[in-house]
């Protein structure tokens, strides 16, 4: 099973704190570069895999989705997304993402918000993944960027001109990371970005399309604290289709 960190007291506690957690999809930085990858949402059947507070399944309905399926391994998320997508038409469950079947040909469109770094076997879950999805259905995701992933702990560090530039260690060392983000330990996967291209053509998914988010000058003009993402990508955004299976 992955590591449930999101169900300890303390833990969800800081979580909820954040910007993203307390005020929804437009307080994530990334939010509108990945709303642009997505397809319209008129009648699709949609799966969102790691749905934290059901941000997201809520405004795939009001843009048109027949139902939503959202999963997550963490109770305390999954209260939280019953409260955000009471009467309307997403059904929650608990699921470890590491294991769980998503059934087969189910789906128009499976999207999964900043969840993928923390599985051991990506190979595995893309199969899953692909089995549940239609023929040309969509795979919009987001992961933690290689660069920001790469070292355990994130930092930064003033080079010989004054600038801050981030330190990066191991980036070629693919595998777990423990870092310490809220709480201790916390258990993570680095991926390349090949790796993870490569992963998806195995999986018969086809690339439609990938970006390297940055925050532009009118980000940090409104959010100041930005200013150091300028220096290292923190998200990898995915669009990707479903070739037709053999």
């Amino acid at each position: 099973m992955a590591q449930n960190i999101y169900d300890d007291a303390a833990f969800f506690e800081g979580y909820r704190q954040f910007p993203r957690s307390a005020q929804g999809l437009g307080a994530a930085a990334e939010w509108p570069h990945l709303c642009a990858m997505l397809p319209p949402m008129a009648r699709l059947k949609v799966l969102d895999l790691g749905c934290g507070f059901g941000y997201f399944a809520r405004w795939a309905v009001a843009e048109g989705a027949a139902h939503v399926t959202g999963l997550d391994l963490s109770q305390k998320m999954l209260a939280e997304a019953e409260k955000n997508c009471a009467g309307l038409p997403v059904t929650l469950a608990r699921a470890d993402l590491e294991t769980a079947d998503l059934g087969t040909d189910q789906f128009d469109l499976v999207f999964s918000s900043l969840a993928v770094h923390y599985l051991a076997d990506f190979d595995a879950f893309l199969a899953r993944v692909r089995k549940a999805v239609r023929d040309d259905g969509r795979f919009v995701f987001s992961m933690e960027h290689p660069v920001f992933a790469a070292r355990a702990n994130p930092e930064f560090v003033t080079d010989a001109g004054g600038r801050q530039v981030a330190a990066i260690a191991e980036y070629l060392r693919e595998g777990e990371r423990r870092t310490n983000w809220i709480a201790d330990n916390i258990v993570k996967y680095h991926r390349l970005i090949s790796t993870t291209i490569m992963a998806l053509k195995r999986a018969g998914f086809e690339l439609d399309a990938i970006e390297e988010w940055a925050a532009s000058d009118d980000d940090i003009a409104a959010h100041p604290e930005w200013e150091k993402e300028r220096y290292e990508p923190m998200f990898l955004l995915f669009a990707t289709h479903a070739a037709s299976k053999p």
